[in-house]
């Protein structure tokens, strides 16, 4: 029988104070998969996380993501939320996909001692992805490919969930694509192309079995 992966698409978005490493203040997640070449959610998840006290939220970043120190101030800090998003993969095996999923890949490690199963779960990057089915784009950002496969732009573009709804959009226009232009079929083909493994897992990856095949 075949082993049906959950996609969970991810998104963070996260101070960058000088001299330390990324703090995440929101985090969003949709889980589904592709039945028919159509997606089918499963479950979301959103949420802010309150920063170290000695990181500052910079009018850079307020601009950015319209996100202000006071409303994170009120919020649980990322060990509490990490925890709770974890505690909702619960059906694996699962494939975390994310725009630029190494960035992803390095908060979360950050994270592990909280979200183990996320952790230990492999990811898709949907810009190395994007630079296998649309090689000829100057520039595989966000945006850049969005712009090309005529997707729209939220007003809250740089929020997370936002963000993870465009990701979602553009992984689905991924494997439509590039199965039809025969550049993969199956997981193991999305797993070569495009394929990040977990920077730091504290338990071993549920899901050996592979998809087969995608659609």
């Amino acid at each position: 029988m075949n082993s049906y992966h959950t996609f969970v698409v991810i998104d963070f978005e996260a101070l960058t104070p000088k001299g330390r490493p990324a703090e995440p203040i929101e985090v969003a997640a949709v889980a589904g998969s592709f039945r028919t070449g159509h997606w089918a959610e499963t479950g979301r998840f959103s949420a802010l996380m309150r920063p170290p006290n000695d990181v500052a939220v910079t009018p850079f970043d307020v601009a950015q993501t319209g996100i202000t120190d006071v409303a994170l101030r009120a919020q649980p800090p990322a060990s509490q939320v990490m925890a709770a998003l974890d505690a909702r993969l619960t059906a694996p095996p699962y494939r975390l996909v994310a725009h630029h999923a190494p960035t992803e890949a390095g908060l979360i490690a950050r994270q592990h001692e909280h979200c183990p199963r996320l952790a230990a779960t492999p990811l898709l990057c949907t810009v190395r992805l994007a630079r296998v089915a649309y090689p000829k784009l100057p520039s595989h950002s966000l945006d850049t490919v969005l712009h090309h496969l005529g997707i729209p732009l939220p007003a809250n573009r740089h929020r997370a969930l936002p963000d993870v709804e465009l990701t979602v959009a553009l992984f689905g226009r991924l494997l439509t694509d590039g199965a039809a232009t025969d550049r993969w079929s199956t997981l193991t083909d999305l797993d070569r192309l495009g394929g990040v493994p977990p920077k730091r897992a504290t338990q071993a990856p549920a899901d050996t079995n592979t998809q087969q095949p995608l659609f």
